[in-house]
């Protein structure tokens, strides 16, 4: 099921235009789906009563949509570190055939997807923690609450961070995060969306 609805390379054989989209209702897991509709649970319902259900829609699948872009954008960046290009002639090869003659990051790339509603969610959050700046949150293993305006900057920063570093053994996609949480930021900007006066 991923090979076809999770986000590929677009220059990988597996790539196909629908991705951008059905990559969102993938999860690499039970803990993946259920952290992430444990968030959409937690700020989705008050940001849809506050924009409204189509102004909701719209934000969580620009988002999502906006974090595949920015996820391919990430990799062609890397692509073209590593060769000097955006693509690699593959012609079909098979993933050990493919890893012979380009290696363990151009491989991960081109036969690795990216799948989950991570992104879309991102700009839910994004969003609500500008509407929402001074609610307070109650953050797992700190014992006392935080106001959305310092959780979420500092949650994102992480996910500069992470996506930067490029860490061993960390298959997450930071840079799709980034994407959902700038473009969540822009259509709140975009819709010259205000704080409720009572959480200013």
């Amino acid at each position: 099921m991923a090979v076809y609805f999770g986000l590929h390379y677009f220059n990988a054989s597996s790539f196909g235009a629908w991705q951008i989209v059905t990559y969102m209702f993938l999860h690499g897991g039970w803990a993946h789906i259920l952290f992430n509709m444990f968030a959409l649970f937690s700020f989705g319902p008050i940001l849809e009563y506050t924009i409204g259900s189509k102004r909701f829609f719209t934000l969580y699948f620009a988002a999502g949509i906006g974090a595949a872009f920015i996820q391919l954008i990430a990799q062609a960046y890397e692509v073209h570190s590593l060769t000097g290009a955006f693509t690699v002639a593959n012609n079909g090869l098979d993933i050990q055939s493919f890893y012979q003659l380009y290696g363990q990051k151009l491989t991960e790339i081109y036969f690795g997807g990216t799948v989950g509603a991570s992104g879309a969610i991102f700009g839910v959050v994004v969003a609500f923690a500008m509407l929402y700046p001074n609610m307070e949150l109650m953050i797992m293993f700190i014992p006392v609450p935080i106001k959305a305006k310092y959780v979420i900057p500092v949650y994102c920063i992480f996910e500069v961070v992470m996506g930067v570093g490029q860490f061993a053994g960390d298959n997450v996609a930071h840079f799709a995060h980034i994407g959902g949480a700038l473009i969540g930021f822009a259509m709140v900007k975009a819709w010259g969306l205000k704080s409720p006066d009572r959480y200013m």
